[in-house]
């Protein structure tokens, strides 16, 4: 199967582009900026003092690079625990594999800007979250 997506009035097959500089130029909380048959590419902004929110994909695995800014990534076995947290900035990855309770907290005093690829697709194709309370909501409402 091809995948084909709308590019400034052009087709293209897949996703090519500058991530780090579309990292950092995104001001919502999550944009979605290709979905593919078995994966999905994300850019987030996370103000200072917030976070992702704690989180667990069943099915999906979640790589993330952080472009700018600081962070503590939270890791557990459970929803109640968390077992692992390690301190990361600019130019840090990490991966989340499937079935692990995970949050990301911005630690510093700018926004934390991030770019996610999910295994296979967590979101709608063309998601836009303003703000993390919009995330939410759409969550909820996936969810009910």
């Amino acid at each position: 199967m091809m995948v084909v997506r709308e590019r400034e009035g052009t087709e293209m097959i897949g996703w090519v582009g500058d991530i780090e500089q579309r990292t950092i130029d995104n001001e919502t909380f999550r944009t979605v900026l290709f979905t593919g048959e078995h994966s999905q590419l994300t850019v987030m902004r996370i103000a200072a003092g917030e976070d992702v929110g704690r989180e667990l994909h069943a099915d999906h695995d979640q790589f993330l690079r952080i472009e700018q800014g600081n962070a503590r990534v939270e890791l557990g076995a459970t929803e109640d625990t968390v077992d692992e947290t390690y301190d990361v900035e600019d130019d840090w990855a990490f991966v989340v594999p499937a079935g692990v309770w995970h949050n990301v907290v911005n630690t510093g005093a700018g926004d934390l800007k991030l770019y996610s690829i999910y295994s296979p697709a967590e979101h709608p194709d063309g998601t836009v979250h303003e703000t993390k309370a919009d995330a939410e909501a759409a969550e909820h409402a996936h969810s009910a």
